[in-house]
């Protein structure tokens, strides 16, 4: 890999053991060895299963103290009755494409956030998926802009002014529907910069000059390596999804990007969870940040009904396919792609229209199979953890887990699918018997209040549950 590494001179000590003649049984010595090698084999495994619970404690422990210390520094964000994105700053054209987007009057988190944005200082949002985040950083940052041009010229082959990180395309994509429209109101330009489809395009919009990248880490970091994007003129950097973009091990690509933009530029950070890599990046890129938790946004509100389901294992699918008929949007989760795709089969099957979404599909595929599902031409998408990242689509009202999630911020990012933008929505998971303990600390670490209730194909409480959202 490293092209100027010094070549490793060749030992004869370097030689790998010699071999019985006899094939590939080991040697007379080697043999002998086996009781003491097993014993010690043994001994070395029981040990990480003995250390293994204490070094997962530490962990939960670290987390804690993240949380405790970035919690004692949240300000509530609460709405003001009657206040409008423009009382919080914004100008005419913002808020006329806001409302044509819907967003008539602003969310908690936009309504903390958007003021201290536009004073120019460092903020941290913690607030679940569907909050409003995307507004929240989206509008003040082209406001804040659109402030520094002063009425300037926008120069050809025009160096980004400002750079939004995303763990995901599909998040990406989505940020810039929201974004690009807000963005052109006031004559300032967008361009997304991510990987998986060819790069000319995305050069070609560089050299003619943007005001705003939306992308994700790897191809930003290969096209600054490539000399054809200049990220020395970032004045605002934002940073979405970042709990998620540390999970796919973005962590250091986006401590050299941030390295990379302006000195003394304003940071934004927002995340559903804060974890110990959250806070490696609030510790080094945000100075005496804005903290806003969002109030009443939190998983376990009224919007959102969550339940867990005890079921067979054998007749979990059939279950699954009783949940899964019904005429509003369904996300199913799926912990494999084999078995993503094998129960988009079954559902077909069963004349219930279904779609996968996971790794094994390129780009466009999944581009498309995302638009076929939020336009309604499909009911039920069945996707895995990573590419279901992306999916932000309001009206879904049932999220089934298929296969319980292993860790507690995986069980936010999935029941984050519903519920979004004050919907109501619930969330069904569906374990095996011997999963109940697990499952109850995992809850209790996502501070999620649950009912478990067995269930069996063909019972009253799947309809119930496969019904309208609860009121």
């Amino acid at each position: 890999m490293n092209g100027d590494r010094a070549p490793r001179r060749f030992d004869r000590d370097d030689r790998a053991p010699r071999r019985d003649v006899r094939g590939d049984r080991p040697s007379r010595q080697n043999r002998d060895d086996r009781p003491a090698r097993a014993q010690h084999d043994g001994e070395k495994a029981w040990q990480e299963r003995r250390e293994a619970p204490q070094r997962s404690a530490q962990h939960e422990q670290q987390i804690d103290v993240v949380h405790e210390r970035l919690s004692a520094e949240a300000v509530a964000a609460d709405v003001v009755e009657g206040q409008s994105f423009g009382d919080l700053g914004l100008g005419e054209n913002i808020c006329r494409v806001l409302s044509e987007q819907g967003a008539v009057s602003p969310f908690p988190i936009q309504a903390a956030t958007i003021g201290p944005i536009l004073a120019g200082k460092d903020v941290l949002g913690r607030g679940r998926t569907g909050s409003g985040k995307t507004i929240a950083f989206g509008a003040p940052l082209v406001e804040s802009l659109l402030r520094a041009r002063d009425g300037g010229t926008r120069a050809f082959g025009r160096s980004p002014q400002a750079l939004i990180l995303a763990p995901t395309r599909e998040l990406a994509l989505q940020i810039d529907r929201t974004v690009q429209p807000i963005a052109r109101s006031v004559g300032l330009f967008t361009t997304q910069v991510y990987g998986g489809v060819p790069q000319a395009r995305q050069v070609g919009a560089l050299k003619k000059g943007v005001d705003i990248i939306i992308g994700t880490p790897g191809r930003i970091e290969d096209l600054h390596t490539q000399g054809k994007l200049d990220l020395s003129q970032v004045q605002i950097a934002v940073l979405d999804e970042a709990d998620h973009m540390c999970d796919l091990g973005f962590l250091e690509p986006v401590q050299r990007i941030l390295r990379l933009t302006k000195d003394g530029g304003q940071k934004l950070l927002f995340s559903a969870t804060l974890d110990r890599e959250v806070s490696a990046l609030v510790d080094e890129f945000l100075k005496d940040p804005q903290v806003y938790e969002v109030s009443g946004e939190d998983q376990d509100s009224g919007t959102i009904d969550h339940q867990v389901l005890v079921v067979d294992q054998r007749r979990k699918r059939e279950v699954i396919e009783q949940l899964a008929n019904r005429e509003g949007r369904t996300i199913v989760f799926s912990r494999t792609r084999a078995f993503a795709d094998q129960l988009v089969e079954q559902l077909e099957d069963a004349d219930i229209r279904a779609i996968a979404l996971h790794g094994d599909l390129n780009q466009a595929k999944r581009t498309r199979n995302i638009e076929r599902f939020s336009n309604g031409r499909i009911n039920v998408l069945v996707a895995t953890d990573v590419a279901a990242r992306g999916i932000h689509v309001d009206d879904v009202d049932l999220v089934v887990q298929a296969d319980a999630p292993d860790e507690y911020k995986t069980y936010l990012h999935r029941s984050g699918r519903t519920g979004r933008a004050g919907r109501e929505g619930r969330v069904v998971t569906l374990i095996p018997r011997n999963r109940r303990r697990r499952m109850s600390e995992l809850l209790q670490r996502a501070e999620i209040d649950a009912p478990f209730r067995d269930a069996n194909p063909g019972d009253v409480v799947l309809d119930e549950i496969s019904g309208a959202p609860v009121a």
